[in-house]
Parts: structure tokens; sequence; C-alpha cells
């Protein structure tokens, strides 16, 4: 769904323009778009334009929309998008019910940022109609599709979703829609988030849901690398030669380079911004390769200087960004994004470097097979499913995550200005809501339910998914009241909000990782259940090198029995933060010079020597 693959092309319009009776004007027309066709394919895209432009300056022939259209898509392919704009429009002026200039039209308006007036000019269009489920079938659903894709990026879930939805019941199987759709009513916590599509199963749902998608689905490590596998076979180009030399290099010191566009407030930049700081120089060079948003946070700042060498690849195709890297000669590459929103896998492929490996950033088998790696511990990876992953576990010897021992906590808030009650138990969980499943809300309310005067502490993540749970817990007899949502805050603010809790309820099949990471570091207990995938195993993983084996559950009953005898015991959730408090100062979790000590000796040991 990628608005550059999404635009009509001059060809095909020009071959549908020519009628049989082509008079004079049309024969004169249609031998200026042949030559400007055959110089464009060329690469001679600029004769081209220019061939358009001198006949249009003194022309009444009726193939004058077709000629400005095929103008517009040249001007679009150089990116001079204001011109492309301007001959669409030109087109749609000569010719009102060109549907494809109209379709082009809001491609080109969204690529220059006014992505609210593109869904309105693609509306339009369902609107007139100029397409219909019956009526340039394709060109409706790519309409469809389109205001999909846009709206759910300016964060309108649910006009994405109707959008989505209307193309899946003229054509139910797109699986890259089902993908996308399935994931919205996740965001929305619209469940089951399979919702009813006619003539599309529950399998085929399954098969179209996107890798993140399925690690809230399932904790089956089989389906997530079936998904994941998917993934790589429709968005990677494996058929590329390879740029690294398979020996490995001879350097005095092991260039490590991280790759993502997370190098700004995000997640991944949370926990790893001290470990690049702390990677030993007498023993690495460390570069970082980005594509991230300049946020102008403090963050994005720290993160850039932390590396000896920061480059960014932004402006660069795959292959260019994967050819500067081989040109600095990385021993390791880690791959801090792996299958996630943004990500670019297409450099992996390359083979940049002679090692490559993922962290964090995608918790699952990738599916990706020029990815040697994933950094782990044995309890997240354990044996029984290392025949599910693709890339071979590089297990450190304490814990896989890394940790900030730096970071910034705000002003502890009283509960009043948290707008928590003054007494009562808070369980709390700031997990994005799209983790969240039916039978974790349920169960939830049925915890709330056996603990009077206890309340959830949930993040404000959208009003769609807010409105939802809402509904959900009234449904089930639960005071709504009792649902109290948190606004997104500052990093610091958002820190401190913790200590204004008593329990963290871990979501399931995917688990908190940064976050459950926060709210240990605050020192808040988190509650978790235990699965079989590396995304339901993270928090447990966690809660075992502190010490704090016992709030791992292994079902919901149990998950339940103990959230509830916690919050009725009077004492157990001091004893548990001063166990907690204890195992964040000697336990290996949140001790970043063992941690790094243990990442470098990985990393050294899988690098190759030429």
């Amino acid at each position: 769904m990628n608005h550059t693959d999404a635009e009509h092309r001059n060809l095909a319009l020009a071959d549908r323009a020519r009628a049989p009776e082509a008079n004079p004007s049309q024969e004169d027309a249609m031998r200026v778009i042949g030559r400007a066709d055959r110089m464009a394919a060329s690469g001679d895209v600029e004769g081209a334009i220019a061939t358009y432009q001198a006949w249009l300056t003194d022309t009444g022939s009726a193939l004058k929309p077709v000629v400005l259209f095929n103008l517009g898509v040249l001007q679009s392919q150089l990116n001079r998008l204001s011109d492309a704009e301007e001959a669409y429009r030109a087109a749609i002026m000569a010719k009102p019910d060109l549907a494809q200039a109209w379709f082009n039209l809001g491609a080109v308006v969204e690529r220059q940022g006014r992505r609210e007036q593109a869904v309105a000019i693609w509306a339009s269009m369902i609107e007139r109609p100029l397409a219909t489920p019956t009526h340039e079938r394709e060109l409706y659903l790519m309409i469809l599709n389109g205001m999909g894709r846009v709206l759910e990026e300016l964060r309108q879930f649910d006009r994405a979703e109707d959008a989505l939805y209307r193309s899946l019941l003229a054509h139910p199987h797109q699986p890259h829609v089902v993908q996308h759709w399935v994931h919205l009513r996740q965001k929305q916590c619209k469940w089951p988030a399979f919702g009813h599509v006619p003539g599309l199963s529950r399998g085929d749902m399954v098969k179209g849901a996107s890798p993140l998608a399925m690690l809230a689905i399932s904790d089956d490590t089989g389906l997530q690398l079936a998904a994941a596998t998917r993934f790589v076979n429709e968005k990677v180009n494996l058929r590329v030669p390879r740029l690294a030399p398979e020996q490995g290099y001879r350097h005095d010191k092991l260039r490590i380079g991280f790759l993502s566009s997370d190098f700004c407030l995000h997640a991944v930049s949370l926990l790893t911004v001290q470990l690049l700081e702390l990677l030993p120089r007498e023993r690495f060079d460390v570069y970082g390769f980005c594509w991230s948003r300049e946020d102008g946070t403090a963050l994005r700042d720290r993160v850039v200087k932390a590396f000896d060498h920061y480059i960014r690849v932004a402006d660069l195709d795959d292959q260019q960004a994967a050819r500067l890297i081989r040109e600095h000669e990385i021993d390791v590459l880690v791959d801090l994004q792996g299958i996630t929103s943004g990500a670019r896998p297409n450099i992996i492929a390359h083979r940049p470097a002679p090692v490559q490996m993922t962290y964090l950033g995608f918790p699952g088998p990738t599916g990706h097979p020029c990815i040697d790696y994933v950094v782990a511990d044995r309890y997240l990876i354990p044996d029984r499913e290392m025949p599910f992953y693709t890339e071979k576990p590089l297990y450190l010897p304490h814990i896989f995550q890394c940790s900030d021992r730096q970071r910034p906590v705000g002003q502890r808030p009283g509960r009043a200005e948290c707008g928590l009650p003054p007494e009562g138990f808070v369980f709390c969980c700031f997990n994005n809501n799209y983790k969240f499943t039916e039978e974790v809300f349920d169960s939830w309310m049925r915890i709330l339910q056996a603990v009077p005067d206890s309340v959830l502490w949930l993040l404000a993540d959208n009003r769609w998914s807010q409105a939802n749970m809402t509904a959900r817990a009234r449904s089930l007899g639960v005071d709504v009241d009792r649902l109290i949502f948190a606004p997104r805050v500052s990093p610091e603010m958002y820190l401190a909000r913790y200590t204004a809790a008593d329990l963290f309820l871990d979501a399931f099949p995917f688990n908190a990782g940064t976050t459950a990471n926060d709210a240990l570091w605050m020192g808040l207990p988190v509650l978790t259940r235990l699965g079989r995938a590396f995304a339901s195993r993270m928090a447990a993983s966690l809660l075992r090198g502190l010490g704090l084996p016992d709030l791992v559950t292994h079902s919901l009953a149990e998950y339940e029995e103990l959230a509830i005898e916690i919050a009725r015991t009077p004492g157990r959730i001091g004893e548990l933060k001063q166990r907690l408090a204890h195992g964040r100062e000697h336990s290996p979790v949140f001790d970043m010079p063992r941690f790094v000590q243990d990442f470098g000796d990985a990393v050294e040991r899988i690098a190759l020597r030429g």
C-alpha cells in the first residue's frame, strides 16, 4: 500500500484513448505520445516532457487530456510534484471524468504533505462516482486502499478501517489490505481483531496478519515465523549480490554498526543509548547508520553523540545505503529495526557486513535469511523454540535487554495529580493498546471485581480504543469510572507516574518490553504471564533476573489469582517492592557495565577475522 506503487502510468491510458476513427488532430497527438513514450523509455524523460510541452502550446486535440496526464506522470517521476499537480489539474479541467488523473492528483498532493486534501480528492472520486465495485474496480480498490493507508498515518483509525473494509467487501482476497485492517482493529481494541468479512475465513485473516500483529494474536512461534517469512518473501529482494567478503576484515578494533530509523524519542533508543555510550572504544569503533526523524529531543542528541561515526542514509536508496556500509568495512551490523514499521530489510539483503544480527526492534523471528543472529538469553529463547527462528540465538549470559541507568525522571506526582483516587489499589498497564486482547481485558475486569475499590490505570492511546474498552467494561458490569486513562506526557513524567501505581498487569501474548523495563526501574512490580514466544517471555526474563520469579504465571487463571491475592494481602505489595529495590541494585538486569561487557564479548565471539 505504497503511494509510489499506486500511481497510474501513461502508456495504458494513452492506449485506451486511441479511437479507431482518429482524425488528423488525434493522429498527430498519438504520434507525439508515441515519440514521447519512446524517449522516456530510453531514459530521456526531459526530452519527453519538452515534446509534450511543445505540442500543448497550440492544440485543440481531443487527446489533450491524455497528453496532460502523461506529462503529469513524467513530472512526478522527476519528483517535480507541483508541476505534476498542475498538469493533472489541467487534464481534469479538460476532461472532468478522467478518473486516472483524479487518482494521480491525490497521490502527488499526498507526496507534498497535504494528506487530508489527498483523502478528500480520493473520497470525491467514490462519491461522484468515478469508480465503483463493478465499474473500474481496480481503481476503486486503489482509491480505498490509498485512503486507508493515509488515514492510518493520520491516526484516524476508524475512517481507515472503514475504507479498508469497503475495499475487502469489493475484493476479499487482498492480503496486504487484510494485514492493515486487522492491525487497525487491534489498535482500536475492536474485538475480535479478526472481524467478519464475507468471503474471508479466519484462516485467511491469520495468513494475512502482519508480523507485528501476529505477536499480539498468538504466542505460537511457528505462526509468527510464517508471518515473518511471508513478509520477507513479499518485501525483500534476496536476489542481489553479496557486498561484504565472507571471510571478514582485519581491523585492530572491531567496527560495529547500528542500523535504525529509531535514533530519536523511541523505545529502542531509550534502551540502547547507554550501551552505545559505554561500549569500550579500545575494542570497538561504533557506527550509527540512521534514517530517523529529526525530532529535536535531548534523547536524539544523546544517541547521536554516542556514536564515533554517525551517518544518515535517509536520502539513499537501499542499495546505496548498503554500499556505503560496505565502504566503511563494518565487521558486525546490528539491525535495531527488524521487520517493524519503517524498517529497510533490503539493506540487510545486500549483505553489507560479514556478520549481521537483529536486536530489540522486533521481538520475534524475522524470517530474514541474511540475519545471522538474534540477541537473546537462554530463558527468552529456550532450546525447544530454536527451530522456529531463522536466526541463531546469540545468548548473553545474564539478560538480553540493555537499559539506561541515566534516564531522567520527573518529579513524582501524587495520586490526585494523576487523576487517581486517594485510596484503594491501583493496577496499571501502560502498554500500547494494540497489545490488549479481549481475553486479557476480560481478565482485568474480573480482577477489578474481586478487589473492591481498585482501579485500572491505562494509557490513553486513542479515543476509539478508550471507547471500546469502556463499553466492554460496562457490558461486564464494571463501573467505567474504575478505568482511568493517562494522557501521553514527556518521558520524564511518564517514568515518574509509575510511582503512583501498585502493580503492573502485563499483556499477553505480547508482553511489555521497554514498558516493563521502565516499570521495574521505577520500583513497580510487574505481574506477567509466560508463553512460548520471545514476545511472551520478555517480562519474565527481566523478573527472573531481578529475583522475582514468583511474579511469572503460567496460565490465565494463575495470573488472575495472583493479582487478586497480591492486592488483597496487606503488606504483600510492600514486600515485593522491597525485593525489587534490592534486585535493581544487585542483580544483572540494570548492571550496565556488566551488560556491556557481556554484549561486547558476544559480538567478538561471532565476528569474522580475515
